[in-house]
């Protein structure tokens, strides 16, 4: 006898090797469910671009900003992601000594920690940048600090450099050095701390520590999120900082000594660029280039989203123009002879294109990997390969 209330599998007696219509129901649900996690994981691995755009990342969307960040940082940590496009001999270029297989760089602010360089790498980036980098440990702001602005297709962040610090960096990456799993060209963001005693300290440790595993170092002066820090972009504070950093890359040992970049700030008066580059062309404080350019406090007015009121820096489409300008004012006034990595609002090959157009000799993103997700690098890749034979260039 069967219970009342139980579910049972029943046997038609009239054909007994056939199964009940909810068991078949039932089966093909688990057949379905298999063949779209099958489709799902195919389409993620190989980064096929209508799926991130109409599935994906509408469902990333819905994740708050910080905690999607950090799934995406874990999720290119265990190389997930694998796509086709190969980069053709007209992306090729020469950046700070190396050669590079495409000039498309992941800016600074993505992996903090360094966590994901070879899954970034395998994502398709010419070169890659982690931190910033703080010498001690720091939980940087409270949280809520990302906010996204879907309408303007950009975000306001106040991290305020949360960071592991120098030496759990330090171990993760030569441990990549060691196990020769790093081959793409690595640049390491330096960082002060909140609370330091010591502030041209702070990034004169950072070149000590990590010359020996960077291909290039990063001085950053010019986040908005920690108190204080874009005064050191002031002429007087600029030169004591660079004189003492430059003096310390100098008593490495030749074979550690590494290209050194400060990146500024889009906000800066046209005084305040001039002098910044007049320093730089000081024997004492030559250093090697310029990124150009960090997040805006501006806002413009044509901002639409809810958040575009949050506290923080600026970052996406509505920073394309204005940092684009910047990197021509840059290439002018140090007459081409300082080489410039380009950043902000990055979207698309011609994006990428302006800002080689301006002077740049690479560009970075960051904001259009949110919103776009990992099929964005190849995209920019091949209309900005596309744009170049176009227009006659052999290379960039």
């Amino acid at each position: 006898m069967y219970k009342t209330g139980t579910t049972m599998n029943r046997i038609d007696p009239a054909n007994p090797c056939r199964v009940s219509t909810p068991n078949k129901y039932r089966s093909l649900l688990k057949v379905s469910t298999l063949a779209a996690s099958v489709y799902c994981g195919v389409c993620l691995y190989k980064c096929n671009e209508s799926f991130y755009e109409n599935i994906f990342m509408p469902m990333v969307r819905m994740v708050p900003p910080e905690l999607a960040h950090r799934l995406a940082v874990l999720g290119l940590k265990m190389e997930v992601v694998r796509p086709s496009y190969q980069d053709p001999e007209v992306l090729r270029t020469q950046l700070l000594n190396k050669t590079l297989g495409n000039p498309v760089g992941i800016a600074a602010g993505f992996d903090k920690h360094g966590e994901a360089v070879k899954g970034l790498e395998r994502l398709g980036f010419g070169f890659v940048e982690i931190g910033s980098v703080t010498p001690e440990p720091q939980p940087g702001n409270p949280k809520p600090r990302v906010f996204r602005l879907n309408e303007d297709k950009a975000i306001v962040n106040r991290y305020g450099f949360n960071s592991e610090g120098h030496e759990v960096v330090f171990k993760r990456i030569k441990k990549l050095r060691q196990d020769g799993d790093l081959k793409v060209t690595l640049g390491i963001n330096l960082g002060r701390n909140k609370k330091s005693e010591d502030n041209i300290e702070d990034y004169v440790q950072g070149i000590r520590k990590f010359s020996v595993l960077a291909d290039y170092l990063v001085v950053n002066i010019s986040s908005p999120n920690t108190p204080g820090l874009r005064t050191m972009q002031n002429k007087s504070t600029l030169q004591s900082l660079l004189t003492e950093i430059v003096k310390a890359r100098n008593a490495l040992p030749p074979n550690e000594q590494r290209p050194i970049l400060v990146k500024i700030a889009p906000d800066l008066s046209d005084g305040c660029v001039q002098e910044i580059i007049a320093v730089i062309q000081k024997k004492e404080c030559a250093i090697d280039g310029l990124i150009v350019s960090n997040t805006t406090i501006d806002r413009p007015s044509e901002l639409k989203s809810v958040n575009a009121g949050q506290l923080g820096g600026l970052s996406g489409a509505p920073l394309s123009s204005k940092s684009t300008q910047l990197v021509a004012k840059v290439y002018k006034w140090t007459g081409g002879k300082v080489p410039i990595i380009g950043v902000g609002g990055i979207f698309s090959g011609r994006d990428a294109y302006e800002k080689i157009l301006a002077g740049a000799s690479a560009v970075q993103l960051y904001t259009a990997l949110i919103y776009h997700g990992p099929p964005i690098v190849s995209r920019v890749k091949e209309e900005l390969g596309q744009l170049l034979k176009e227009n006659g260039y052999e290379n960039v």
